[in-house]
């Protein structure tokens, strides 16, 4: 397995293709890529079409798959403005590749549906790279089908962020320029995918149980309204911490019952949407079960970066080497708006794990796994990190379905 990550900033998507295509061929050395990985700012969009003809004649093996985006990842660089080609290719053998299709009215929660329309049973463990439209795609029937079809495998991906409005975004798969829906690609065989979900928060006060709850209203905790408990926790709190509590308090759920103790990323974390100052509910963005563990947590970019260090050590330290390569798909509101300078989160990354190629883009939506069970996510750095697993059959590559 060999992977290659290029960036080109050419104001002409010709003329960036071809830089950063260049760039690849020298990466690794003439040999033909399997999968081709194309983020393109908003400064191409017009132009995507192109961008597809090119990457089909000049890597005629592979399969494409890509987006537009208002921030690119290529060569383990983050550019959040201006034109930026993002390509990122993967010699990939023993590897089966699927080309995924997702049209916007297709009914994504039934399990069955999906297994028939990979066809592949789970037991032949599939990893899925998921991207789509945040206003045409159903994201949350999506991932949840997937869980149900697939439960375990990795699925990790973001929504574009190229346009503003519908039918603004390109999605890229095969030869195929897409407005609307969802691509993907599904890999099977040789390859085994990390992933890591880092949601840049810390967590304050204590774990505390949900004791009574309807659907996503919180109405106790620990017995409690949870409105008395954030008027006692913020009196407990620092002048810092207390400015975050008007503009950056989270909840977060845990998502593995079988834990006692709980490591970074393994509490969903959600937005508080509501509150009801009589009973002393909150509203929550999920739907809530009694007796999980939730507990209250602060982001800013301090949290974010000590999260964020913190599982890619604990990464390094359970795995043997650094990745063949890896995408990360970061919220268009970290980056240098967070954290004050570019490449923070891919400056970490090879701080941490070493060089490897990395791609990706700035998402408005990361798709990734917490505990198990996969979600769409907001202001998170979702990382896949891929590396061979014995066992694989020769490359094989299918149409989309």
């Amino acid at each position: 397995m060999r992977w290659a990550s290029a960036l080109s900033r050419r104001k002409r998507a010709a003329e960036a293709f071809g830089e950063a295509a260049n760039a690849l061929d020298h990466q690794l050395e003439g040999s033909a890529p399997d999968l081709l990985l194309a983020f393109a700012s908003p400064d191409h969009a017009s132009e995507c079409e192109q961008v597809v003809d090119l990457a089909a004649r000049r890597f005629s093996r592979a399969l494409l798959v890509g987006c537009t985006a208002g921030g690119v990842i290529g060569d383990a660089h983050e550019i959040e403005d201006g034109p930026a080609l993002s390509l990122t290719a993967a010699v990939l053998p023993g590897v089966a590749l699927s080309a995924l299709r997702v049209e916007p009215d297709w009914e994504l929660t039934d399990a069955s549906m999906w297994r028939a329309r990979i066809g592949l049973p789970p037991d032949a463990r599939p990893k899925f790279l998921l991207l789509a439209d945040p206003f045409t795609a159903d994201v949350g029937g999506l991932v949840a089908g997937l869980d149900g079809a697939y439960p375990g495998a990795p699925k990790f991906g973001g929504l574009a962020s190229g346009g503003r409005a519908p039918s603004q975004n390109r999605l890229f798969i095969g030869d195929d320029v897409h407005r609307s829906g969802g691509v993907g690609v599904v890999f099977s065989g040789n390859v085994a995918v990390d992933t890591i979900v880092a949601q840049g928060c810390r967590p304050i006060g204590t774990p505390m149980i949900v004791t009574r709850c309807e659907h996503n209203v919180l109405q106790e905790l620990d017995g409690r309204p949870p409105l008395q408990i954030l008027a006692e926790l913020y009196g407990s709190l620092d002048a810092r911490d207390r400015e975050l509590m008007q503009s950056s308090l989270f909840l977060g759920l845990e998502m593995r019952s079988d834990e006692v103790e709980y490591q970074p990323g393994e509490l969903l974390v959600r937005n508080l949407v509501g509150a009801d100052e009589e009973t002393g509910a909150l509203a929550i963005g999920a739907a809530l079960r009694p007796m999980t563990v939730a507990q209250f947590v602060l982001r800013d970019a301090h949290s974010a970066e000590q999260e964020l260090r913190s599982m890619l050590e604990r990464h390094r330290r359970a795995t043997a080497g650094r990745p063949a390569g890896a995408l990360l798909f970061s919220c268009v509101g970290r980056g240098a708006g967070l954290f004050g300078h570019p490449d923070h989160d891919t400056s970490l990354f090879e701080e941490q794990l070493g060089p490897a190629p990395l791609g990706g883009f700035f998402c408005n939506g990361e798709i990734g796994p917490v505990g198990g069970t996969t979600f769409l996510h907001g202001y998170t750095s979702a990382f896949a990190m891929f590396r061979e697993e014995q066992g694989g059959e020769p490359v094989r590559r299918a149409e989309a379905r």
